[in-house]
């Protein structure tokens, strides 16, 4: 994102990173040129360097819950206290604001009671690059949050503390009923967040809840599972829904699912009331049941991807979604419900027709769209697709903002496959049922 400030360079931004490191490659690709003293090319690079303060702290690199700090793994222990201090260990130990710790979680079943144990960064003091929990595998390291309250209790909570955070090969799982995974808020530090063959079972409220404005992005999904419920989203983005800034606040950019199993019995998986800049690739997406009660929010339904929001700043208003198979089983699965007034969006060899054989498809809308004067733009290339497309148009603007290139409709001919506004759509090769 450009413009926004990196948490290690000292107020930096990414276009002048940019900038130092195309010079640094002019100055290396020119280093045998005669006209340039080699003495006067080392003085200006020494200039460049970056001074390195402080000495390396003691104390282990990887360190283990279980054998450096007493946790039991048993599933009946609370392990509250052992991750606690893991956490608390590795904060001491970050120098010239880099981490320096890996948290290793060996294979068992570790109840955690108590809010913020495994991540422990409130009040925004602590600035640091790298933090690093590794578990045994992903059914095999298991950790159970069960707060006493479920209420604004999250099991890692970053405020303006953290980036580049690594989970790997971990599962979590709400045992407390509506509970929340993480909590994270920035003004320009939070970001960078890898997660890899990860799993989330159990009813939670949030799983990765976004708050502040600019950054929290950069975040990647690779290989996990997303499994239990969600009383609002796996990933909510702007929590509170306000900023000094509205540009800032709309600085949640650049988020990546690759290789996904979102399987979970009701709530949504992505919801962006702000920012935007999402790519979905590969795996397979099921809702597998119904809310268990009406919604003020929702409603019974349950939806992929809800971006309910219209006004957004530029160049956040971006959603890809390729090679995925979902699986519509009722009538209240939604797979977009988009309000964006701009920006784009597009399925490309996408598949929701493995329902479309029930008696409730033909009369069904998985696929929502408000269209404005200027957008946003959809385009489908190459997907199977059951029910129909809903589309309402806002004031303003005429002529196509939708296209379907190759398309198969399973319920419907072409020109019955819209509903609403269909002078918002056009076709090219596609086939009816």
């Amino acid at each position: 994102m450009a413009g926004t400030t990196s948490p290690s360079t000292g107020g930096a931004t990414r276009r002048s990173l940019l900038a130092g490191s195309a010079a640094a490659l002019a100055a290396a690709l020119t280093g045998c040129d005669s006209a340039s003293p080699p003495a006067t090319r080392q003085s200006t690079d020494d200039a460049k360097a970056p001074v390195v303060t402080g000495h390396k702290p003691k104390g282990k690199d990887v360190i283990d819950v279980v054998a450096d700090f007493g946790a039991k793994g048993d599933g009946r222990t609370d392990d509250s206290r052992a991750f606690a201090r893991a956490y608390a260990y590795a904060a001491r130990r970050v120098w010239d604001h880099v981490g320096r710790t890996v948290i290793d979680v060996p294979a068992g079943t570790y109840l955690i009671r108590s809010p913020n144990a495994l991540l422990d960064a409130r009040g925004g003091k602590l600035k640091a690059n790298g933090l690093r929990f590794r578990g045994a595998g992903k059914r095999m390291t298991q950790l159970l949050f069960a707060p006493r309250r479920a209420d604004n209790a999250y099991l890692c909570r970053n405020e303006d503390s953290w980036a580049n955070v690594m989970f790997e090969q971990m599962g979590f799982a709400a045992a407390t009923p509506g509970a929340s995974f993480f909590y994270s808020y920035s003004t320009g530090q939070a970001q960078d967040y890898r997660f890899t063959e990860c799993e989330w079972t159990g009813e939670w409220t949030y799983g990765v809840a976004l708050d502040g404005s600019n950054t929290n992005s950069e975040m990647r999904w690779d290989a996990c599972r997303v499994g239990g419920a969600y009383r609002k989203a796996f990933l909510y983005s702007g929590l509170s829904q306000k900023s000094l800034s509205r540009p800032q606040q709309d600085q949640f950019l650049n988020y990546w699912f690759n290789d996904m199993k979102v399987e979970y019995a009701w709530g949504n998986f992505l919801e962006f009331p702000y920012g935007g800049s999402i790519t979905c690739r590969g795996g397979s997406y099921i809702v597998t049941g119904r809310r268990p009660d009406d919604s003020g929010d929702y409603g019974r339904t349950s939806t992929f991807f809800r971006f309910p929001r219209g006004p957004h700043h530029d160049s956040v208003q971006r959603f890809h979604a390729e090679d995925i198979r979902f699986e519509v089983r009722d009538p209240d699965t939604v797979v977009i419900d988009c309000a964006w007034d701009s920006g784009t969006v597009h399925f490309n060899d996408c598949d929701d027709t493995a329902q479309a054989f029930k008696s409730f498809a033909q009369d069904s809308s998985p696929h929502r769209y408000r269209v404005g004067a200027q957008g946003p733009l959809v385009r489908y290339d190459s997907c199977q697709l059951s029910g129909q497309h809903a589309y309402a148009a806002e004031s303003g603007g005429s002529g196509p903002r939708a296209r379907y290139d190759m398309c198969r409709f399973r319920n419907h001919a072409q020109q019955d496959f819209i509903k609403g506004s269909a002078d918002r759509v056009s076709f090219v090769d596609c086939l009816g049922s």
